[in-house]
């Protein structure tokens, strides 16, 4: 049977994905780095006592369904950009040049290894929650598919955003400092760790702008029991909202992505490489 370039570079990205995976499994300094996240999450959660106010809800659940969607976000926007950043240094995307159908295959590889470690650090959050914080899980089959259809539209928001910055940004080291402050600054005004409604207004509707609001909103919709909706600015969980935000930036990540690290590949020379790799070399 005769197979079409799409289906070539499906299969060729997941193959790679693959073995992404398994070379992640294997460093054991970045899944510490993983882990480490769910541990911050666990210890704010635990020395937190309060309820949620105007609600009997435990803040610390609140807590853990706000960093779960912030886990989340940040593996698209924080760690797949700066994965795309440092191999564009190290010379990816001049090999892709010369690689029939590679620019796609490598999107659907990059896909396929933030998806499967955001799923696993979800995982790891709610169940490490559930059993040493006494922490939130769904409530019935309603429960688990709203974290579901959240969580995959989701990451439908932030990886392929996360790979239009990454083709876009300049040096590994710059990188990181362009990246986080934005993102810390959608952490605090986001009501992913306190209720968004503590916030004044206008930091509110510049936070409803922007997926993790509505990534947050959703989770917890699919953590709490409804009684919580009460400290939600509408009173209640918007999930079409929810749904509507997160697939309009979805489509403009999709957008942006492929014609951006198109863009990135069809700069890349071998002189650029070896320049770039002389001034790191001179900065450091």
């Amino acid at each position: 049977m005769r197979t079409t370039p799409m289906t070539n570079s499906w299969r060729a990205g997941i193959q790679r994905g693959g073995i992404e995976l398994r070379h992640l499994v294997r460093n054991g300094k970045e899944m510490s780095g993983h882990v480490t996240n769910v541990v911050v999450a666990l210890v704010i959660a635990a020395y937190i006592s309060s309820d949620v106010p105007g609600t009997e809800t435990p803040m610390s659940h609140l807590v853990v369904a706000g960093f779960a969607a912030y886990l989340l976000f940040q593996v698209g926007l924080v760690t797949l950009p700066q994965i795309l950043v440092t191999e564009r240094e190290e010379g990816a995307l001049l090999r892709l040049r010369a690689t029939p159908g590679g620019i796609p295959a490598y999107l659907v590889a990059k896909s396929l290894l933030i998806v499967v470690v955001s799923v696993a650090t979800l995982t790891l959050l709610l169940a490490a929650a559930a059993l040493v914080a006494d922490g939130p899980l769904p409530q019935g089959p309603g429960g688990w598919l709203t974290l579901a259809w959240v969580t995959t539209l989701g990451l439908l928001a932030v990886v392929p955003l996360g790979a239009a910055i990454g083709a876009v940004l300049p040096n590994p080291r710059e990188a990181l400092a362009l990246i986080m402050l934005p993102v810390m600054g959608l952490l605090v005004t986001s009501g992913a760790v306190f209720p968004i409604t503590v916030l004044p207004v206008p930091l509110q509707q510049v936070a409803s702008v922007f997926p993790l609001k509505w990534m947050a909103q959703g989770l917890r919709s699919a953590l709490l029991p409804d009684a919580a909706r009460a400290a939600e600015p509408a009173g209640s969980w918007e999930l079409p909202m929810v749904a509507l935000v997160l697939t309009a930036w979805a489509a403009l990540g999709f957008l942006l992505a492929i014609p951006l690290l198109r863009r990135a590949a069809r700069r890349e020379s071998g002189s650029r490489l070896t320049e770039r790799h002389r001034k790191a070399a001179l900065q450091g």
